[in-house]
């Protein structure tokens, strides 16, 4: 066998040539056709005992197929690893191969493209100048999240006189043309719910607020809902087409009032918030707690500002960087049409895009002699399912649950990838703030978001 390897530096490719000769393949046809002959069945011979003449006639081509096949796959893979060979994606059939008769020729050549990985340095310094966001807490945005702690803890209860934002159940009737008595025969509605407060007319809302439980309130439901015909539907218990016939007045008699009531900054409140062990014992402590929160929350998003900095200084600087596209584009129009799939322009430059990003993270990873081991993953695992749960404002769930959570996260490999990313990424950005000179800037989150919004 005779491998030839030629580099093309222009178009950051390679083209390697493999000739076989039967000397190369023909023990493992022999091979091949030793272990069919043991289980082969051809009528009138038992089996195993098929003359191998017959054996070679019926599957001598197939064998041959195979072996040829696994000895240059085998042969095109080791070339590339022994010589170190920075292949993207997988080699492709050069367009001067020449078709091969397997069945009938004893020897061959086979010529592939080889993809290569562009060369080119990266590396950060202190000479690196990058802003640095450190963003400022706000009183108002404690007493916001203060206020939302209390909403999450809080209730409803019953009260005998009607506010804008109540829930209010009740009777609904229809009243007949001069508004002044139920229509004969007209739509009656028990245990009906109204929240004036999201009406869109708001004239209509302020008929009841001062109502007290027993009153009867007469409104316009197709006026306080201003054609919204779904909640309509909803309200009168009709399909939306059914709607149009109950456009006037309704009267609305009020059975019970019931007003959401924030919790109190209380024991019961700090229980309930931070668990039955909690040392928090007054609201400036929860004002302190909330404060740390929302610190340590806005310098992971300086810190990923920083990421996204450094990313974009970093691809502004390999721009001029030459990749092997055409052979590139070939590589991933062959793996879309497995999936059935058109590659667009767009999709190609921004795969291009990924894999520049790809290669200067590699870089940026050896440089700062960072690895990402599993219990980095695992670390990861159990952040991301503590995010995950305090967006639904569970905030004190215990570790043991914490563990169990992140194992199944770590059962589906499309995860474990995105947790690899993610760990890489923070000690990427670790590193990144020990080693670039960073220009501190302090913002409010709201200047912080704007700076976000016009890139």
């Amino acid at each position: 066998m005779e491998i030839k390897f030629i580099k093309n530096e222009a178009t950051v490719s390679g083209q390697l040539t493999i000739n076989l000769v039967k000397a190369d393949y023909e023990d493992l046809v022999k091979k091949t056709l030793k272990e069919t002959a043991k289980k082969a069945s051809i009528p009138g011979f038992r089996p195993g005992k098929v003359p191998a003449s017959l054996i070679k006639k019926f599957y001598g081509t197939h064998a041959k197929i195979e072996a040829v096949n696994k000895k240059v796959e085998e042969s095109l893979f080791t070339y590339i690893d022994d010589n170190k060979l920075n292949v993207l994606g997988q080699p492709v059939a050069a367009d001067n191969h020449e078709a091969q008769d397997i069945e009938h020729q004893d020897d061959f050549i086979f010529v592939f493209d080889l993809p290569l990985a562009p060369e080119f340095e990266v590396s950060l310094s202190a000479d690196d100048k990058v802003a640095y966001y450190d963003i400022s807490v706000e009183e108002k945005e404690v007493d916001d999240r203060l206020n939302e702690l209390r909403s999450r803890a809080g209730e409803n209860v019953e009260v005998e006189v009607s506010e804008e934002r109540d829930l209010l159940r009740g009777t609904l009737s229809q009243l007949n043309e001069e508004g002044n008595a139920p229509l004969e025969g007209g739509l009656v509605v028990e245990s009906s719910l109204l929240m004036p407060a999201y009406f869109a007319n708001k004239d209509e809302a302020k008929a009841f607020v001062g109502a007290h439980k027993n009153d009867v309130v007469t409104f316009n439901p197709s006026k306080a809902y201003e054609g919204r015909d779904a909640e309509l539907a909803g309200l009168f218990k009709v399909s939306k087409d059914e709607v149009a016939n109950y456009a006037g007045l309704f009267s609305f008699q009020i059975d019970s009032i019931s007003r959401f009531v924030p919790a109190e900054v209380n024991e019961e409140f700090f229980k309930k918030i931070y668990g039955e062990d909690t040392e928090v014992k007054s609201e400036e402590q929860v004002r302190e707690l909330i404060k740390g929160d929302l610190s340590k929350a806005y310098a992971a998003d300086s810190d990923y500002r920083l990421f996204l900095d450094v990313k974009k200084k970093l691809m502004q600087d390999t721009a001029a960087v030459k990749f092997p596209e055409d052979l590139l584009k070939k590589v991933l129009k062959h793996a879309n049409e497995e999936k059935k799939e058109e590659l667009t322009d767009e999709q190609f430059t921004q795969a291009l895009e990924e894999l520049r990003w790809d290669m200067i993270r590699t870089k940026l990873a050896s440089q700062f002699e960072v690895k990402v081991e599993d219990a980095d993953v695992k670390a990861s695992a159990i952040e991301a399912a503590r995010y995950q749960f305090a967006q639904y404002g569970m905030n004190n769930i215990p570790d043991e649950y914490l563990e169990n959570f992140a194992q199944s996260m770590l059962k589906d490999q499309n995860r474990v990838n995105g947790l690899v990313q993610h760990a890489l990424n923070q000690k990427l950005i670790a590193k990144m703030k020990d080693t670039v000179t960073l220009e501190h800037k302090t913002v409010t989150s709201e200047e912080f978001a704007k700076l976000s919004e016009a890139e």
